[in-house]
């Protein structure tokens, strides 16, 4: 296995301002605009003009960071663009085709095609497909096109009528009218999100209970298959996961967190909180690390160890406890290097408690959209590389006395297998515990969240509960076992 390189971190950070619809949107509209304004790059002239009209989109740049538009809030969008239309005689339709054009050659092409081909190895042809995955997808990132389309669509226009008018190469406008439009949208854009901003998942106000400890595992291992929607799973040969949710414990309600960023759940995940707390709130991390206790920190505490395999992503939140592996490979070949990874951690260091993260199936569905057999067969390789690894683990000892966690960190929606703002697909996600204090052929229906999975094996390893904790025990997994556990 291959560990992600100083400068791949430095990259992931730096693809993420523009994989993220929050920063995409100034960085997009500002690179369009300078280009279309090419020739006159020698003028002080166009220079003056340039910072006047960006001082004048300055408040819609604010507006659509501070404001998320996903899903069906997208459709909304359009009402500023036709107020502007209204009121404004002037429209740059060529700026505006313009920006059309590179935000799909940048997305179906340079992002569908080759960043994907060099990335991971997807065929040169990834475009014939993705530019459906671009047009369906509801959540807010740069491949949304439905959401980034009326964005710019109404910013490049503004700022190239504020430098016409400045450089007296355009008509006139009144100021006061622009102000009436951004009034108007700041007003719509504050109801809208007021009252209909409302699938959020509910926030636990208190902080986990102890209860007492009927036994102390000597292990716990968590395999998360990242971007695994529950329905898919279903749908998919899996019989080693099957066998070992059967002779387990099923949460059937498992709740992701909000947004479902990958770096969002994991942190919620280790640390038992939501966003709000630990600070991790989107994949661009512009503070390092969590805010607060994580499971390893309490692990530290009693003289246990944690690590955590995965992606180079998660080391801006977690740092020193994440081994990273390279995520620039052949997609076909990625999971199965990061269990080799798994099994030389697990000699190296051997953790009391370990998770592994499985990429394959995610970068499928980002790549090449979840409602395809790819992204079944995906699945289906997990399940296999599942069962030899903890075949292994049985072999070499390592199951002794172990709860096995399986899970997902989030769904995925259709389209590009966008992921954040809770489409269909993304809110539950498969959740399972095997192992011998965990009840048999047991579902739990009651609603549960991914913030339960560090105090849960804060308890099973006998360790003290993140100081921050919200989330429950999972005690019904274990419940029924009490008796013969003694």
């Amino acid at each position: 296995m291959k560990q992600a390189s100083g400068f791949e971190k430095i990259a992931a950070r730096c693809w993420n301002l523009l994989n993220e619809g929050k920063p995409f949107t100034p960085i997009f509209v500002t690179g369009t605009v300078l280009l279309v304004y090419l020739t006159q790059w020698s003028s002080i002239a166009f220079w003056e003009a340039f910072i006047i009209g960006l001082g004048a989109i300055l408040p819609l740049l604010v507006l659509y960071y501070v404001y998320d538009f996903p899903l069906f809030l997208r459709n909304y969008l359009w009402i500023p663009l036709m107020a502007y239309l209204l009121l404004f005689d002037t429209y740059a339709l060529s700026a505006a085709l313009l920006g059309v054009g590179l935000y799909f050659f940048f997305t179906v092409f340079f992002w569908g095609t080759f960043y994907y081909h060099l990335r991971i190895g997807t065929s040169w042809m990834n475009f014939t497909r993705f530019w459906k995955l671009v047009l369906k997808n509801s959540d807010s990132t740069s491949g949304n096109a439905q959401e980034q389309l009326p964005k710019f669509l109404l910013i490049i226009p503004i700022w190239s009528m504020v430098i016409n008018a400045s450089m007296g190469s355009g008509p006139s406008f009144q100021w006061s009218n622009l102000l009436y439009l951004y009034a108007g949208i700041w007003l719509f854009s504050f109801i809208l999100h007021r009252n209909l901003f409302d699938w959020k998942p509910e926030v636990k106000p208190d902080y986990t209970k102890e209860i007492p400890t009927t036994s102390t595992n000597d292990r716990v291992m968590m395999i998360v298959i990242d971007g695994m929607r529950k329905e898919r799973f279903q749908e998919a040969n899996t019989p080693f996961l099957d066998s070992l949710k059967k002779n387990g414990t099923e949460y059937s309600q498992m709740e992701t967190v909000y947004p479902a960023r990958t770096v969002v759940c994991f942190s919620s995940m280790m640390t038992g909180t939501y966003p709000l707390e630990h600070g991790i709130k989107s994949n661009m991390v512009w503070k390092l690390g969590v805010k607060v206790e994580t499971i390893f920190d309490t692990l530290r505490k009693v003289g246990k160890s944690g690590r955590l395999l995965g992606i180079a992503h998660l080391v801006d939140a977690m740092g020193d406890d994440v081994d990273t592996v390279t995520a620039v490979m052949n997609n076909d070949i990625a999971d199965t290097k990061i269990m080799e990874g798994a099994r030389r951690i697990m000699l190296d260091k051997n953790p009391d408690f370990f998770a592994v993260q499985l990429i394959g199936t995610d970068q499928t569905g980002h790549a090449r959209g979840v409602l395809y057999d790819d992204y079944i067969q995906k699945i289906e390789e997990a399940d296999k590389l599942v069962e030899e690894y903890v075949g292994w683990l049985e072999e070499q000892g390592f199951m002794e006395n172990t709860t096995l966690i399986v899970c997902a960190d989030h769904g995925q929606a259709d389209g590009i297998g966008g992921h954040g703002h809770l489409d269909e697909g993304e809110r539950y996600v498969p959740f399972f515990m095997n192992g011998p204090s965990i009840a048999k052929g047991k579902i739990i229906e009651d609603k549960h969240s991914l913030t339960s999975v560090a105090p849960t094996v804060a308890h099973l390893l006998g360790a003290p509960i993140p100081s921050h904790s919200r989330g429950a025990i999972l005690e019904d997994a274990f419940q029924d076992r009490k008796e013969e556990i003694r």
